[in-house]
């Protein structure tokens, strides 16, 4: 979930629609400035009660956030008085609404670089919980905590949230509490680019997402579901989330896209350092038409607005893919090599779009929920979703060995797949995993659970 950065006051007045669409064109690059972008979550709990984390107090996120500035060299990012995130050398971390940490990379050349900077990443936050008593969970959905025991991270952004998502779903908050997952972001050369991966990744994202589907566990019971937090997204807020269905009509572009996002009701305005929630639930389309209240449109609005929209796959400066949740280590660490490999190369991306042209956009919404039940042991008319992401997982293959980004030790970035290729050579997604740990194995014991699952 996307916190705003600059501030809108400073940027230009919106006179025209046009400046919108151009807002996407400008972000266009050569296919040799392409870059990958990582983003993960992950559970705080207590390792002696596994308990949630509070904000204040010992042991509690606003110590880790210290904790990163004193011994990490990261500037801290403030709220008020309170310290909302920290940043450095183009990465930052920031706070989910229930105090899930996560870690919004720096834009990298490669997989070989997001690997690097996850594991760096992930010895920090060890190292700081070691010393503070916290279990750092790689999962799509707290395993043992009610909603009500979930602390609220002090941001204004959170509170409007909070407030006006259940008017639209009524999994919402759970949405916002009790999820986590990894992202990846990647580049796009032109329109015709940005809609031949726009549609690649809208075709095959409840693949991964069947891949990564990781999260059995509500209040320490199964649920029948393999994926939790999938499940919940079903149910959020249908104007701003879903898997757009328009973007395999044939005039798809970015007024297509555009034309969508006007029409998505606003969160707020910032202004002055403060969060302005009267405008909330205003189509952006009417604030550009009318203004709010004497305040002009502004560009750091529509940017402000484009973090608010949370399809599968979303479409900002750059393209940004939203259905996995998160999971141990070696599998996060597998997810932008993956993408990666169907996404920057072109006949990679097409093979994408024919392995799934027999689904329609039914279809595709079926997959979604199956998925969300049934992992990897999906099948929906047609489609065996495991026979499906084998396909799949060699379709990146090709396409990471063609594009032939080496390691120091002449690798390709094929080798961050290999804990995906385990994963279909069991046939299970992690998810399923641990549902048949928590029932024999582990005899329902959290503590096993939450060793299984350490990030």
């Amino acid at each position: 979930m996307s916190s705003p950065t600059s501030a809108p006051d400073q940027t230009p007045i919106i006179e025209s629609i046009g400046q919108l669409e151009a807002y996407f064109r400008g972000h266009e690059k050569p296919r040799d400035a392409f870059r990958v972008g990582m983003e993960h979550e992950k559970v705080g709990l207590s390792s002696s009660t596994l308990q949630p984390l509070a904000y204040f107090g010992p042991g509690g996120i606003e110590e880790v956030l210290k904790r990163g500035v004193e011994e990490a060299g990261f500037e801290p990012i403030y709220e008020h008085e309170a310290i909302i995130g920290l940043k450095r050398d183009g990465t930052s971390v920031t706070l989910e609404p229930g105090g899930q940490l996560e870690l919004s990379g720096a834009i990298l050349e490669d997989n070989h670089a997001t690997c690097k900077e996850l594991t760096e990443h992930a010895a920090l936050v060890h190292r700081i919980g070691d010393d503070l008593g916290i279990l750092w969970l790689g999962t799509g959905h707290h395993p043992f905590a009610r909603r009500e025991d979930i602390h609220w991270m002090p941001k204004g952004r959170y509170a409007i949230m909070r407030s006006y998502l259940p008017t639209r779903g009524g999994r919402a908050l759970d949405m916002m509490l009790r999820t986590g997952t990894v992202q990846a972001n990647y580049d796009y050369a032109s329109e015709e680019d940005m809609v031949r991966k726009m549609r690649a990744a809208l075709s095959v994202t409840s693949l991964v997402s069947a891949i990564y589907a990781n999260s059995p566990l509500v209040e320490g019971k199964l649920t029948g579901w393999v994926s939790e937090r999938q499940r919940i997204w079903l149910d959020v807020d249908p104007d701003r989330t879903g898997l757009l269905p328009f973007v395999f009509d044939e005039d798809f572009g970015y007024q297509r896209y555009l034309e969508w996002a006007l029409d998505v009701p606003m969160f707020f305005l910032r202004r002055r350092g403060q969060f302005l929630s009267k405008i909330c639930g205003v189509p952006f389309r009417r604030f550009l038409e009318e203004g709010f209240e004497g305040i002009q449109p502004r560009m750091g609005d529509f940017e402000d607005h484009l973090t608010t929209l949370f399809p599968e796959v979303r479409l900002k400066g750059y393209l940004e893919v939203r259905g996995a949740d998160g999971c141990r280590r070696d599998l996060n660490c597998a997810l932008p090599a993956l993408w990666k490999g169907i996404l920057y190369d072109d006949d990679a991306s097409e093979a994408a779009i024919a392995l799934m042209a027999d689904v329609d956009a039914r279809g595709r919404e079926r997959l979604r929920e199956a998925v969300a039940r049934e992992g990897l042991e999906a099948k929906v008319d047609q489609v065996n979703v495991l026979e499906r992401a084998r396909e799949l997982l060699a379709i990146s293959q090709e396409g990471l060995k063609r594009q032939a980004c080496l390691d120091a030790n002449g690798r390709d970035e094929r080798v961050y797949l290999e804990e995906v290729d385990r994963i279909l050579s069991l046939g299970k997604s992690p998810g399923h995993l641990v549902a048949e740990f928590w029932q024999k194995d582990w005899g329902a014991h959290p503590e096993r659970l939450a060793e299984h699952c350490k990030f």
